[in-house]
Parts: structure tokens; C-alpha cells; sequence
């Protein structure tokens, strides 16, 4: 059968770089150890949640709204109306509204509490880097002042020479959030 879509996915990779593999098996892992870890409020939450965020809660809710509705307007005959001005409807929906949003609260609350973990790991892995970086252009400015290669632009290697200080950062991003 030939392909009928105008764009053809990359063939994958014949093997992953090792590290990259234990990398992912690594956060595998530990996203398996977190949901090991939840409670069952949180298990149920997150379930509650998963289910009123389907296609298949919108269609429940339409079937039986709708009914609801349908049979309340008198559009049915032979059955009796039992919430003709629809204030039980309305005190239904009002109710199952505020569980509904106490049950999205909680799983936001456990996403943003694992989305916190990740922006943790991702600081720490790129203030390690720049400061391996930083280490690895003395080497590289000492071999070449070794091999007597001149560098075009002295004052940009000696910039990059120079640590980054995290609080530094953080305080001069602080200071221009306060001007704007």
C-alpha cells in the first residue's frame, strides 16, 4: 500500500547512545517509583480526573443531560416531568462542578509538584554543565596558548573563562522583573 501522506517519519535510530539509553530507562524508573508512591486520594483523583477529561464524559453528560432535559420540557410522552423549572439539574450540576474542580486542583497540584522535580533536575544538570564548559575553556585556552594559536576574540574566551553564580543570576533577573 503506498504512502498517501506527504511526509514520511525519520527512520529511527539503529541503536541509542548508551548513556541516552540509561538516561531514559533511569527517568522510566523513577515516574514508575512516583506512581508506586502516590496515595490512593491521589490514584483516585488522578483517575477521577482522567475520566471527566474524556470524549466518553462529554458523551455520558450529553445523554444524560439531554435526557434529563428532554424529559423535564414534556417532550416525551407518557413520562411524568420530575423537574419542570430544572433546579435540581441545576443544583446537581452545581454540586458535581465543585467536586470536579477539587479532583482537577489535586492532580494539577501533583503535576506541578513533579514539573518542580524536572525544573529542579534541569537547573542543576545546566549549571553543571556551564561550569564543566567553563573548566574545559582553560584547557582548551591553555593548549592553545601551548601551541601558540592565536584566538580572534581574547575578551569573549575570557568571558567564558568566568563562573556563572546561579544567585547572580536570579538577583539581576529579580532587580529587571522590578523595573518593568
Amino acid at each position: 500500500m503506498p504512502n498517501t501522506t506527504p511526509t514520511v517519519p525519520p527512520p529511527p535510530p539503529p541503536n541509542l547512545n548508551s548513556a541516552l539509553k540509561r538516561n531514559i530507562d533511569a527517568i522510566t524508573e523513577r515516574r514508575r517509583q512516583e506512581a508506586a508512591s502516590a496515595t490512593r486520594e491521589e490514584r483516585l483523583a488522578q483517575a477521577i480526573t482522567s475520566f471527566t477529561g474524556s470524549m466518553r464524559f462529554v458523551y455520558l453528560h450529553l445523554a444524560l443531560y439531554g435526557s434529563w432535559i428532554v424529559i423535564n420540557l414534556g417532550i416525551i410522552p407518557g413520562v411524568p416531568r420530575f423537574d419542570p423549572s430544572f433546579v435540581i439539574l441545576a443544583m446537581v450540576a452545581s454540586v458535581e462542578a465543585i467536586f470536579l474542580s477539587t479532583f482537577v486542583l489535586i492532580s494539577q497540584n501533583r503535576t506541578s509538584a513533579a514539573a518542580d522535580k524536572r525544573a529542579d533536575l534541569d537547573l542543576h544538570i545546566n549549571l553543571l554543565t556551564e561550569h564543566e564548559l567553563t573548566k574545559l575553556s582553560d584547557v582548551v585556552t591553555a593548549i592553545a596558548a601551548h601551541l601558540n594559536v592565536k584566538v580572534n576574540d581574547a575578551s569573549a574566551i575570557e568571558e567564558v573563562k568566568r563562573d556563572v553564580a546561579p544567585e547572580a543570576v536570579l538577583d539581576e533577573l529579580k532587580e529587571s522583573k522590578e523595573v518593568d
